[in-house]
């Protein structure tokens, strides 16, 4: 894995269980600062005692909940350097796409971000994904944050803010949504679990070790979460009709 230098500061505003992943993966290739004014364990050597002192970095990570997000945006905005990009991190995109472009001054660039791994499923050994759009990219700081997570094993997949929500919709929402579903349920490992079952159980257990502050936001901010939902409660409802209909079965389970 080839070291970067980079003279850039980087700055991340937020350092809760995610932002603590990012620095994880920024701190070989960059000098990083850090403003979270909720946590007392950052480190002295890299912590910002305000939050005009981390809007001038050159780019600028918002490691905050998607809740928060608005207001966050709106408390940066006046006091952001004039040669800074800003990167979010959210789960969703159309939303914080939406909010950036609309609230942040013309002179701030904005790359869009999602990376596909959290807390629990992070590992330097692994190759991960992470999604990334250069809604407004002034600055040109794009191509090279991207060639940065490339060669620290993160694959790039470029997609617009629309078609990520869509596809999120699916994969993330539904995820989330089975995973707390069946946490609710009280299953629990038995002594003859199956593959599959077990699979289930691994669904359950990274789903709600994440807030349920972040559910609520992935179903409540992405617009397509609620008809993927809707038409999950639906086929639900029809495949519980096949237990009354007519077939055969050879008896056994995959």
């Amino acid at each position: 894995m080839p070291h970067i230098d980079n003279p850039l500061t980087v700055g991340i505003l937020g350092f809760g269980r995610f932002g603590r992943v990012l620095y994880k993966i920024l701190s070989p290739g960059y000098t990083i600062k850090v403003y979270d004014p909720n946590v007392s364990d950052i480190p002295n050597e890299i912590r910002c005692e305000n939050l005009a002192e981390i809007t001038q970095s050159s780019l600028l990570f918002l490691a905050v909940p998607i809740r928060n997000f608005e207001t966050t945006i709106v408390k940066i905005a006046t006091i952001l350097g004039d040669h800074t990009t800003i990167i979010d991190v959210c789960s969703v995109k159309s939303f914080p796409a939406q909010v950036m472009e609309s609230k942040l001054p013309k002179s701030a660039g904005i790359i869009c971000s999602h990376p596909m791994f959290g807390p629990d499923s992070y590992s330097p050994y692994c190759e991960l994904k992470m999604v990334m759009h250069p809604l407004r990219d002034l600055h040109h700081q794009y191509e090279n944050l991207k060639s940065y997570f490339e060669n620290h094993s993160i694959r790039i997949v470029e997609l617009s803010p629309e078609a990520h929500d869509r596809l999120a919709a699916v994969s993330q929402g539904i995820t989330h949504f089975i995973g707390r579903a069946l946490e609710r349920t009280g299953v629990r490992s038995t002594p003859i679990n199956t593959l599959g079952f077990n699979d289930l159980l691994g669904v359950i257990e990274q789903t709600c070790n994440d807030s349920l502050e972040l559910f609520k936001d992935l179903q409540r901010f992405n617009p397509y979460t609620d008809e993927t939902i809707y038409r999950l409660e639906e086929a639900i409802r029809e495949t519980h009709k096949l237990f009354n209909s007519t077939g055969e079965s050879d008896g056994t389970e995959g």
